[in-house]
C-alpha cells in the first residue's frame, strides 16, 4: 500500500470497535454506504480482505495490523499536540491482563491515568494464550503474562515479580475433610475448586507428592470461585493478595502454612514511546513490584 488513507483507517477501526458497518456509521456520523465504500477502497488498495463480514464484523490479520498502526499514529499525534500546547485528544490504550492480577494489584495502576483522564483505557481479561495472541497481532499495546522463559519477537519484557498462591478453605471445610491434616489421602477425596487445573496439580505434586487426577470443580477466578471457597464447598488456591483479609479474619485457613506456589509475571509491551504508554508501563512496573513477591 503506497499511501494510507487515514480517514478510511478510522472507519476500519470503528467497524472493529463496534462490530458492524451500521454501528460504525452511527458512531462516526456518516452513512452506512460511506463506511462500505471506504472499507472497500482500503481492501482494493491492499489487495486483501480486511474485514470478515460476520456478526459481529471482525478484522482479518492484516486489518488488525492496520488498526494497530492507526491507533499508534493517534497516540503519537496526541504527543505532538502536547508539545505544541494544543488541546489533547483522548487516545485509546488496550491492555490484556490475567484474572488474578485484575482481581488484585492491577487496578491500583490506573488512578494516575484516570484522574485526570489521560487516555481511554481498554482493559481486556485474557488468559496466557489469548494475551500473547493479542499482543503478537498488535490488538493490545501491552499484556501481563506469566513468564515461561520464552522470548517474544517484538515486544519488550519487564519482570514484575511473582503472584503467590496459597491453599485455603473455610475452617469448617478443613475440619470435615482435613481433620488429620492436609494429606495426600485426604486430597484424593476432598473436592477442590480450580481456575487453572495445572496450577493446583503443580501445588499438589510439589507439596503432597500427589500426581494424577483429583476431584475438582472448574470455575473462573472471580466471585464464583470465591463464593465456592467461602461457602465451604471446596478447597483451592487463591492469590495471597486476594485471600489475605479472609485469612486474617478467620473466614479462611491456610491448609499448608508456608507452602505456596509463585507464578512469575512479566509486562510485555510494544516499544511505543509516548507520554501515555510510558506512564502506563511505569505504573504497571512500580505497582507490581510493590505488591508481588520479589526474589
Amino acid at each position: 500500500m503506497d499511501h494510507l488513507d487515514y480517514r478510511a483507517l478510522a472507519v476500519l477501526d470503528a467497524v472493529a470497535t463496534h462490530g458492524s458497518f451500521d454501528k460504525a456509521a452511527a458512531a462516526l456520523g456518516i452513512s452506512q454506504p460511506a463506511v462500505s465504500q471506504r472499507i472497500k477502497a482500503l481492501e482494493d488498495a491492499a489487495g486483501r480482505l480486511l474485514v470478515v463480514r460476520s456478526a459481529p464484523a471482525v478484522p482479518t490479520g492484516l486489518g488488525q495490523r492496520l488498526i494497530s498502526h492507526y491507533r499508534n499514529v493517534k497516540l503519537m499525534e496526541a504527543t505532538l499536540d502536547i508539545d505544541l500546547g494544543k488541546t489533547v485528544s483522548m487516545p485509546e490504550l488496550s491492555v490484556a491482563v490475567d484474572a488474578a492480577s485484575l482481581a488484585t494489584w492491577f487496578p491500583l495502576c490506573l488512578p494516575p491515568l484516570l484522574t485526570p483522564p489521560r487516555c481511554q483505557l481498554d482493559i481486556q481479561l485474557a488468559d496466557q494464550e489469548q494475551a500473547l495472541h493479542r499482543l503478537r497481532e498488535g490488538s493490545v499495546f501491552g499484556a501481563v503474562v506469566a513468564d515461561d522463559g520464552a522470548e517474544l519477537k517484538g515486544p519488550t519484557g519487564t519482570p514484575l515479580g511473582g503472584m503467590r498462591y496459597v491453599c485455603v478453605a473455610t475452617p469448617q471445610f478443613a475440619a470435615h475433610w482435613f481433620g488429620d491434616g492436609f494429606t495426600r489421602e485426604a486430597a484424593q477425596l476432598a473436592p477442590a475448586v480450580v481456575h487453572e487445573r495445572e496450577l493446583t496439580a503443580r501445588f499438589l505434586a510439589e507439596h503432597l507428592d500427589m500426581t494424577g487426577p483429583f476431584p475438582h470443580h472448574t470455575l473462573p477466578l472471580s466471585t464464583a470461585l470465591n463464593d465456592c471457597l467461602l461457602g465451604g464447598h471446596a478447597y483451592g488456591l487463591l492469590p495471597y493478595l486476594q485471600a489475605a483479609n479472609a485469612l486474617a479474619q478467620g473466614h479462611l485457613v491456610d491448609l499448608l502454612p508456608a507452602a505456596y506456589v509463585d507464578v512469575p509475571l512479566t509486562w510485555q509491551a510494544w516499544e511505543l514511546d509516548t507520554p501515555f504508554t510510558r506512564a502506563l508501563s511505569e505504573q504497571v512496573v512500580a505497582v507490581a513490584r510493590k505488591y508481588l513477591v520479589q526474589e
